[in-house]
This record gives C-alpha cells, sequence and structure tokens, in this order.
C-alpha cells in the first residue's frame, strides 16, 4: 500500500472516531461509524492474502448489519420521542435494538463470532486498530445512552462475554486468537459497570487499550504469530520478551501490575451496587483468562525450543527497537501506585 493511500485511511479512521464521540446526533454518529468502516477495510485487506479478504468480508457484513441496526433503531425512536438526541433513548424496543447493535459492534457474546476470525485474517498493527481504536466510538455511544439501557439485559452480556472469552480462548494456539477472545472477556467487565459508574468504564477501557498496545506492538516486532513461535522469539530479544510477559501479567489483572486497578475498582462498585453474587461470578470467570495469560508468559519466558548445536544462533540478528513498546509497557505495568489520584478524579 502506497504511503499516500495509508495516510488517507489513517486520517480517515481518525476522522470517523472524532465525528461519532463529539457528536449528539444519531445521523452524525451513524456516519461516523460508516467512515471508519470504509476506512478500516482496505487495511484488512492490504495483504491480497485469502484469509484477509475473507476477514475483511466479514467485518464488512457485520459492521454494515450492526450500523442498519442501530439507525433502525434511532429512527424507531425518533419516530416515538420526535428527537433524534442520542442522549434521548427512551423507548425501550429502541434501546433493545441499540443494544443489540452496539453489542455486535464491540464483540459482545453472543455477537463475538466474527471478532477472532477478523483478527486472526489481519496483521498485528490492524488487528490492534481492531481491538482499541474501532472499539472506542461503539463504547462512547454505549457511555452516552446507558442511562436508558436495560441492567439485566447488560448484565447477561456482560457475564456471557467474561466466560466465553475466557473458555474459548483455553485451547487456542494462534496469538491473536487468544488476544481476541482476551478483548471479548474485557469488555463484559467493561459492559457490567457501564450504568453503574460510566467513568469507570471508560477507565477501563483506556486501560485495557494501554495494556493491549505493547502487546501487539512485540507481537508485530518479534513476529511470533502462535505459541511455538513465541519459544523461539526469546533468543531474539530477551528483554522485550521480560516485558510481554509482564504486560501479559497486568492484562490479566495481577496486582501489583496496571491491570489490577480496574478489575479492583468494579468489583468494589459492584459490591456497594449490592451485587455481590454478580461481582464474584465475574471475579471467577477472570480465572479462566488468567490461565492462558500465564500460559502465554510461560512460553514466552521460561520454556525454551530445542537448540541443536549446528544450527545458527539467533541473537546475532539485527534486534529490532521500538520506543513506543518500552513506554506503554511502563505505563502498563506501573500505573497501580496513581490509584488514589485516579480515584480521586472518578
Amino acid at each position: 500500500m502506497s504511503p499516500h493511500a495509508n495516510f488517507i485511511f489513517t486520517a480517515s479512521l481518525t476522522l470517523g472516531t472524532m465525528i461519532t464521540i463529539s457528536s449528539n446526533h444519531w445521523m452524525l454518529a451513524w456516519t461516523g461509524l460508516e467512515i471508519n468502516t470504509l476506512a478500516i477495510i482496505p487495511l484488512i485487506s492490504k495483504s491480497h492474502h485469502p484469509r484477509a479478504t475473507e476477514a475483511a468480508i466479514k467485518y464488512f457484513l457485520v459492521q454494515a448489519a450492526a450500523s442498519a441496526l442501530l439507525l433502525f433503531s434511532s429512527t424507531v425512536n425518533a419516530w416515538h420521542t420526535g428527537q433524534w438526541d442520542i442522549t434521548q433513548m427512551t423507548q425501550p424496543t429502541a434501546s433493545l435494538l441499540l443494544t443489540t447493535a452496539i453489542s455486535m459492534k464491540l464483540g459482545l457474546a453472543p455477537f463475538h463470532f466474527w471478532f477472532p476470525e477478523v483478527l486472526q485474517g489481519s496483521s498485528p498493527i490492524t488487528a490492534l486498530l481492531l481491538s482499541t481504536l474501532m472499539k472506542l466510538p461503539p463504547t462512547i455511544i454505549m457511555l452516552m445512552v446507558s442511562h436508558s439501557l436495560n441492567p439485566t439485559l447488560l448484565i447477561t452480556l456482560a457475564i456471557l462475554s467474561a466466560s466465553i472469552g475466557g473458555w474459548m480462548g483455553l485451547n487456542q494456539t494462534q496469538l491473536r486468537k487468544i488476544l481476541a477472545f482476551s478483548s471479548i472477556s474485557h469488555m463484559g467487565w467493561i459492559t457490567i459497570i457501564m450504568i453503574y459508574h460510566p467513568k469507570l468504564a471508560l477507565l477501563t477501557f483506556y486501560l485495557y487499550c494501554l495494556m493491549t498496545i505493547p502487546i501487539f506492538l512485540t507481537i508485530s516486532t518479534t513476529n511470533a504469530l502462535k505459541l511455538t513461535t513465541m519459544m523461539t522469539s526469546w533468543t531474539k530479544a530477551p528483554a522485550v520478551n521480560t516485558t510481554l510477559m509482564l504486560t501479559l501479567l497486568s492484562l490479566a489483572g495481577l496486582p501489583p501490575l496496571t491491570g489490577f486497578l480496574p478489575k479492583w475498582l468494579i468489583i468494589q462498585e459492584l459490591t456497594k451496587q449490592e451485587m455481590t453474587a454478580v461481582a464474584t461470578i465475574i471475579a471467577m470467570l477472570s480465572l479462566l483468562g488468567l490461565f492462558f495469560y500465564l500460559r502465554l508468559a510461560y512460553y514466552s519466558t521460561i520454556t525454551l525450543p530445542p537448540n541443536p548445536m549446528n544450527r545458527i544462533k539467533q541473537w546475532h540478528i539485527n534486534k529490532p527497537t521500538n520506543n513506543l513498546v518500552a513506554v506503554f509497557t511502563s505505563m502498563s505495568t506501573l500505573l497501580l501506585p496513581l490509584s488514589p489520584t485516579i480515584l480521586a478524579v472518578l
């Protein structure tokens, strides 16, 4: 892909995101989502591999259906209330249709089937955009209408997403599919607190993006696409693999790393809302994700592949350097001491 086309698509992604998150009218929000969809599709299919083409088609069909459903829900709401304001989603049927549309865009269970396949067919950098930037506009829309959504439905979707993201990630060997199910599980954590504490849901999304960025950048740097290649990447860049292990443990939510903060605050808020049973269930489901994060950390740093003496040693290659990996890894592991400040802001 030429640099000019790459710049146009990246600028369109930024423009579509800014239009959606800053709009107060349903048509403008829908326009921003459509710009985002049309801009990311060439980035998914730019490798011209059959898997990439298949991923682009799947992504287009799912996003087109979700956008049509979102437009239909806003039209139904405008028909009954006479308003196109996003915050005035008061019609129950329109609210239900909107929840379904946003769940499809975010990859929440049971509308999650497209997300692992699309990530598997994309490059690591495009998969990073799909996991972080492309989920920001639907998350903002859900935050704006959170006061009108059905709490029971959202809790059901959240628990289902956390359970499916954990269970289906256990038997995966492809790194991008593992991170896709990790994203589904984290979207469940974000959704479950959306109604009761929207700022905390947004903070959880930001911290998830902060921890996901260095993982995808490291995968792109070391060209590790599955568990077996993670073992061989240790001899290429030991320091990068060590920081990858810390970031994975932070994504799992282990203290004293940054990823422990949002899960701690969400469980605390659910307990304050007298939802101790729900908090216990989602905390237990996070142990499923902890298992495959620990397995990734084990494969990346502890397990070494067979290394016969007649093979060329891999540490004689030019080691890639990426300053962004260092910055985001430091932030994704060392922000827990700032929790009093973050709590004061919330």
